[in-house]
């Protein structure tokens, strides 16, 4: 289990688009472990 509550198989999944779209909290979630904004994970900026 990852630190922001998803298992590694279900993050593995999302980064490689093997599974359907993460919610808007799982983003967050992630996007608050790393530190950076959800437009960053997804894409929308180059500025974390």
């Amino acid at each position: 289990m990852l630190e922001f509550g998803l298992s590694i198989r279900t993050y593995r999944r999302y980064e490689t688009g093997a599974s359907e779209e993460a919610t808007l909290a799982t983003l967050w979630k992630i996007a608050d472990f790393y530190g950076v904004s959800v437009d960053y994970l997804i894409g929308r900026t180059d500025t974390p």
